[in-house]
Formats: structure tokens, sequence, C-alpha cells
């Protein structure tokens, strides 16, 4: 992978959450009965460059919501305008898995060419989707638009680890589906893990605890050292769901204060 050593500011953005999760809902190997609050937020990511940005997911959309119980905060494209990134003329699109918090915004993205791994695409069209137990997590109707982009030329795919761009790299690490990718980006204070759904929560890769939606438990566990392998400091692998996050790091100004924070700043 060659490199120029560029180096990107990285934002995080909630647009999103679930108040009513417990430690029992999100961590395997606790007390089933540990029904103490542990809260699930939801984020989309932006890295951002001299001479380019680049969205990381694209959340979920209001019917999402509503139909799945969770609170929209504020519509992604939204969140992001508040960082002043505007959706609809962002060019490139990483998406780390297919679930619906993950993909399910990306008809705010009309320009965009989407960044996916091949065997995320054959997960989520292929035999394993034919039960609920598997397919619970993803929606046919986003699926069915990333097929069509497919055929539009907007889908770029990629097996294994790949640079789509000096100083961003995405990373194969599967466990939670099938084609899981994580995302590597340099920064001011050196390279940084957007772990996604590789770890909800700090406690997931730090306890060893996963998360209890699973294609392969045994990659899922492994990647936590993957995600750990590619950076110099374990804390700079950031969790994809942790309220946490938005307590360790600064907001770039205070109005957005419990919206965005600044990733590639230093922690507080």
């Amino acid at each position: 992978m060659s490199d120029d050593g560029a180096s990107y500011e990285v934002y995080a953005v909630k647009y999103a959450t679930m108040q009513e999760r417990t430690r029992s809902t999100n961590l395997m190997y606790v007390d089933p009965h540990d029904d103490a609050p542990m809260p699930i937020d939801y984020y989309v990511w932006a890295i951002v460059g001299k001479d380019r940005h680049v969205v990381v997911d694209t959340g979920f959309v209001k019917a999402d919501a509503d139909k799945r119980g969770r609170t929209l905060l504020r519509d992604p494209a939204d969140g992001l305008a508040m960082i002043g990134i505007d959706a609809a003329k962002t060019e490139e699109v990483i998406v780390t898995h297919l679930h619906y918090d993950h993909i399910g915004g990306y008809e705010r993205f009309p320009a965009a060419r989407f960044h996916l791994q091949e065997r995320e695409m054959q997960f989520a069209t292929g035999v394993h989707m034919c039960t609920a137990t598997m397919n619970h997590s993803f929606e046919p109707g986003h699926i069915s638009g990333m097929i069509t982009r497919v055929f539009d030329g907007r889908v770029r795919f990629h097996d294994g680890d790949v640079q789509i761009a000096p100083g961003i790299t995405l990373h194969f690490v599967g466990g939670h589906t099938m084609g899981l990718q994580v995302v590597r980006v340099r920064t001011r204070r050196g390279w940084l893990v957007l772990a996604s759904d590789a770890s909800h929560f700090y406690e997931n890769m730090e306890q060893t605890a996963p998360f209890p939606i699973v294609y392969n438990l045994g990659d899922m566990i492994l990647g936590y050292e993957r995600c750990y392998g590619l950076v110099e400091e374990r804390a700079n692998v950031i969790p994809g769901h942790d309220p946490l996050v938005l307590d360790r790091y600064p907001a770039p100004k205070k109005e957005l204060e419990g919206i965005a924070v600044r990733l590639d700043a230093d922690p507080k």
C-alpha cells in the first residue's frame, strides 16, 4: 500500500439512540439477568482531509427508527451538515457492513460511490438470509437499493485489505457479519481505527465480552486483536455504538456538544 503521509480530521456524529438496552443484551458471558442500563448510541463518521472527505456508513432514517423502536435524534445527513459535510455532494462512502443502521440512509448520498467487501454482499443476498435469526438486522429494501447501485456502477467491491486513498485503509474483520470491515485513518496523533461493529462498546473488546448479534463468534473475538494491531495505542480503536465516545473526545465547537466529536483530537 503506497502512501503520501496524508493526515485527516475524523468526526463521529451521533444521530440516534436506544436507552432501553441492558448489559445482558449487549454483552455475552455476563449474568443473563444483569438488567443494569447500558444504552446504545448510533453514529456516522466523517474523514476530512485537505482535498477530500469520506463518509463512513450512512445510518438509518425515520422509517427504520419507527419500525425498530429506535429514537432518531436527527437525520444522519443533517448531522453531517452540522460539521460541514454535504451528503448530497459526497463522492466516497465506506460501508462497514449492510445492517440497517449502517446503510439505511444510502439514498441521502446520490453522488457517492460505495466501498463494500464483496463477501458482505454475498452474505446479504445468500442462503444465510433465509432465516430470521440471521436476517433480522437487514432490510430488504436497503439491499435491493445497493444492488441497483451495483448495476449503476456505484459500488466498488473489495476482497480483504485495501488502501482507498493515501492514509485511509480498509481491513476485513468479519465476525459480526460475514463481510464486516473496519477503517484505519492516519491522524495527527497516529493511526486511528473506526471499528464500527467489530466492537459495539469499549467493554466488548476490552473484556472479550462479545456483542450477541454475530455471524462467527471466533472471528469476532480475533477481530479485537486485529483492530488493536492496526494502531500504536489501543485507545485509538473507536467502538461503533458506545456513548462513552462522546464523553472521551471533544466537540468540534461548543454548540455540537453531545452531537459530534473530533476523534483525531487528544482525548479529554
